[in-house]
């Protein structure tokens, strides 16, 4: 696939214009005060159920906690086994913990498939996406009891009739509860939290970076759900395509479709930012478009106060800083949507080391 969206010349220039409704941060104000008080006190209503998974090295829950409207959403949850023991009882510090989203039409699969990050001492969070998980891979647990109205196959187009009702209004409030029901956990250091994600993680992870308060650290890669209508004018790629058939179908939406969409386009959340951030981009992808990356990527922060220092980038190429928020991008020049692949893990280990540090930062006394 040659290249087919902006030089990269451009793309690291890309600011555009995106229509930004003017009750967007009340919008999620609400929804996230909603859903908390929802969900209860986190203490009573955070269940973990230890799994036998055979590996003596790490210690796995089955995790569940209150998402959207209170629903049920289920987490493995993997961590190191001497250093979580340790911090629970308080002989050790409390653990960095990374919260990783999960590709579309995935689940959270099987709790084996996730030992890198429990590997390299943090804890992992592995969330389950409501209604999906049987795209690919091992599967999901977590239903979504909230219908919507005509839609296509898919998650994209459910609930485009109104923001209130749009699936990803409510997968991003599960987002930030993981967030939340994580912190609350004894021998996690609530300071110390990290998302992650790929493509659908990656954009859930910019939209939880944004709405969310004090989180240390974003690694978002190839970012899915930014940038809407950039997407639908150049490529008919699926999932964008979705989008593309509804309009198709439903004359005349156009507008409405696109207002819904604004109340959970990542390339606005993204402005929101206070964690430095490390994306990935691949220039030849059709499925989240070079452009549609760039566009949270350089708005990343552009709207936080609060200030954070440039940092280390990590080495990577096209780093900078948006607004006072530090960020960095990897470049993979002649890659499509798998963009770094496993070839991301360790630059991003590494800058997570600098944002995210093993070391105690609140010793006693």
């Amino acid at each position: 696939m040659p290249l087919f969206d902006l030089p990269l010349a451009d793309l690291e220039a890309y600011s555009p214009t995106i229509d930004e409704p003017a009750d967007l941060d009340a919008f999620w104000t609400t929804t996230l005060a909603e859903s908390r008080e929802a969900g209860g006190e986190l203490a009573e209503t955070v269940r973990l159920e230890r799994v036998d998974a055979g590996l003596p090295l790490v210690v796995v829950d089955d995790m569940t906690f209150p998402g959207f409207g209170g629903h049920a959403i289920k987490a493995w949850l993997v961590r190191p086994a001497d250093a979580a023991r340790a911090a629970v009882t308080g002989d050790g510090p409390p653990l960095p913990a990374v919260v990783e989203f999960i590709g579309y039409g995935g689940g959270r699969g099987l709790a084996h498939e996730h030992l890198t990050w429990a590997n390299a001492g943090y804890a992992h969070l592995v969330v389950d996406t409501r209604g999906q998980g049987s795209r690919w891979g091992a599967g999901g647990g977590t239903p979504d009891p909230v219908g919507s109205g005509p839609a296509v196959p898919g998650f994209l187009t459910r609930g485009l009739a109104d923001p209130h009702d749009h699936y990803y209004r409510r997968v991003f409030t599960d987002g930030v509860r993981a967030v939340d029901a994580i912190r609350s956990l004894p021998g996690i250091d609530p300071a110390r939290v990290a998302v992650a994600g790929i493509s659908q993680g990656g954009g859930i992870a910019v939209a939880v970076a944004g709405l969310a308060d004090g989180l240390a650290a974003a690694t978002p890669d190839v970012p899915f759900l930014s940038h809407y209508r950039r997407a639908v004018e150049i490529t008919d790629r699926d999932p964008y395509g979705e989008i593309t058939r509804y309009l198709a179908v439903h004359r005349g939406a156009e507008e409405e479709v696109f207002r819904t969409l604004s109340y959970v386009d990542v390339a606005l959340l993204a402005r929101r930012a206070t964690a430095p951030a490390l994306f990935s981009v691949g220039l030849m992808d059709l499925t989240c478009p070079p452009s549609t990356v760039y566009a949270a990527y350089n708005g990343w922060g552009a709207a936080s106060a609060a200030p954070h220092g440039a940092g280390d980038t990590g080495g990577v190429t096209g780093g900078g800083t948006s607004g006072t928020v530090d960020r960095a991008i990897d470049v993979y020049r002649f890659n499509d949507h798998e963009g770094g692949q496993g070839y991301r893990f360790a630059p991003q280990l590494a800058w997570l080391r600098t944002h995210l540090p093993h070391e105690n930062p609140h010793p006693a006394g």
